[in-house]
């Protein structure tokens, strides 16, 4: 069977996977863009926003990971847009006409809309689904790859309260962010159904790797 993954997820060193007050000009709210800049800084963040340049150390090698084998996405509703985006016919996410997904995304949300199909590969399909149902239908149309869980921090704690993640990388930003939307919140003793590594690296976050124990 596919396995689930979750890649390149960052969170402060208070626990918090997004800011307070999100808004369209602030998809992490007060957070900025504070718990990406690793990831922008990298070849692959470069590559993202088709820029030359960027570092090629371990950042990018785990940053690279995040493609390879993924068939589906699942996120949820405030990944997707702001708190409102349901009301706005003409809101299809925060990038632009190529989203960097490039297959089948399903968004969770309570109110559902026609699918809108994008450049690139990426169509956004939305669910009123719980985590296992979303994923049998991710599962369905992955054709044997890997479903990618692509957040936010509410969506990667459902799926892991559920079971459901075989494999997980976070990176620990060192930043505090004081507000926002917390990982961690419900999960104790998670580390006890994985294996779990960590590496740090010159830019100073660490990347920490969740692997389900057989």
């Amino acid at each position: 069977m596919s396995l689930v993954r979750i890649h390149n997820f960052s969170v402060s060193l208070d626990g918090f996977a997004t800011g307070e007050g999100q808004a369209p000009d602030a998809p992490f709210g007060h957070a900025g863009e504070r718990l990406h800049e690793w990831m922008f800084a990298t070849q692959f963040g470069n590559r993202m926003f088709g820029t030359p340049g960027g570092s090629t150390g371990a950042d990018n090698a785990f940053t690279e990971r995040f493609n390879p084998g993924i068939g589906a996405e699942i996120m949820g509703a405030g990944k997707f847009g702001p708190p409102g985006w349901q009301d706005d016919a003409e809101w299809k996410g925060w990038w632009g006409p190529n989203p960097p997904f490039h297959t089948p995304t399903y968004v969770l949300t309570h109110r559902p809309r026609p699918s809108i199909e994008m450049e690139g590969g990426t169509t956004f399909h939305f669910l009123d689904a719980s985590p296992a149902e979303a994923l049998a239908v991710a599962r369905d149309a992955a054709g044997g790859q890997d479903v990618r869980i692509g957040g936010g921090p509410s969506v990667v704690r459902d799926f892991l309260r559920a079971g459901l993640v075989d494999q997980m990388h976070v990176v620990q930003v060192p930043i505090l962010l004081g507000r926002g939307v917390r990982l961690w919140d419900g999960l104790e003793s998670l580390e006890d159904a994985y294996d779990v590594e960590m590496v740090s690296t010159p830019s100073g976050v660490t990347h920490i790797t969740f692997s389900r124990r057989a």
